[in-house]
Formats: C-alpha cells, structure tokens, sequence
C-alpha cells in the first residue's frame, strides 16, 4: 500500500507540473469516480450466498420435474411394448 501512494503522488507531481495542479487533480478525481462505478457495478453482478440458494432450489426443483417425467415416459413405453407384444403373440 505505501509503494502505491508513493507512487501516486509521484504520478500527481509528474502531472501538475506539466499540465498544471488543477487539471492534474480534475484528473485523479475524475480516474477515482471511474474506478469506484466499476467496482461498484462488478459488485452488483457478484452472486451472493441467496443467489446460490435460489439457485440450488431451482436445480432441485427441476431434477425432481426430469425424474417424474422419466417416469412418465417409461410407463408410456412399457405400455407400448405391452401392446406390440400382444398384437404380435395373437397373429
């Protein structure tokens, strides 16, 4: 962190003393604001510990929706070939 504002400051005497103290501060004040809405929004995006609770109740929820349709459907073939079965045994 102290190499940083040493840094920093260097950068902002390098800056007032070409471009002068005013445009050099608008500059910084203006990279802060910058900075800080990015964070900001990449923070909005993050998920939270709710988010995956939600989410894991929606897999959960779906897993159980796929596994009564399966059964659905094996019924549906089990009662198919049921019937092939017997068309064909009575010819």
């Amino acid at each position: 962190m102290y190499l940083e504002a040493k840094e920093t400051a260097r950068l902002y005497t390098l800056l007032a003393d070409k471009l002068g103290s005013d445009t050099a501060e608008a500059l910084f004040k203006y990279i802060d604001n910058k900075t800080e809405r990015s964070v900001e929004a990449t923070i909005k995006t993050l998920a939270t510990k709710d988010d995956s609770a939600s989410v894991r109740k929606e897999i959960a929820d779906s897993k159980s929706e796929t596994v009564k349709w399966m059964f659905i459907f094996w019924i549906g073939q089990v009662c198919a070939t049921i019937v092939i079965v017997m068309l064909f045994l009575k010819k």
